[in-house]
């Protein structure tokens, strides 16, 4: 959990005071371990929490969604082979882009037509 460079500093300042570490990590809610990382850290002049990466997407949004609607019956295995990545990546893309990819199982079409074929004789 990041926390704000505010509480780091009060934080800092309350165990300069006197106070113990434990006393200090109760009274802010944190951890000792959070709070021995934010005395090096200002010792290394630097105690503002560190930004976090965006995590960079291996394919364009855009790019999948177009492809989907172009191959609407690929499985999610041909995806990940035009894509050059895993299937697990595309799920999770379509996931995300609240895309599903539903397909009938074989054996529903194959009764589905003996169906069709009983009912048009009667």
């Amino acid at each position: 959990m990041t926390y704000s460079l505010d509480l780091r500093k009060k934080a800092l300042e309350y165990l300069k005071k006197g106070n113990s570490k434990k006393a200090t990590a109760l009274t802010f809610g944190v951890t000792t371990r959070s709070l021995t990382n934010w005395e090096k850290k200002e010792n290394e002049g630097n105690l503002a929490p560190k930004k976090r990466k965006k995590g960079s997407y291996k394919f364009k949004d855009h790019v999948l969604i177009e492809y989907i609607q172009k191959n609407s019956d690929a499985y999610l295995h041909e995806i990940s082979e035009h894509f050059k990545t895993t299937a697990q990546a595309i799920f999770y893309a379509c996931k995300r882009l609240k895309i599903t990819l539903k397909k009938r199982h074989s054996s529903t079409k194959k009764e589905m037509r003996k169906e069709e074929k009983n009912s048009t004789k009667k």
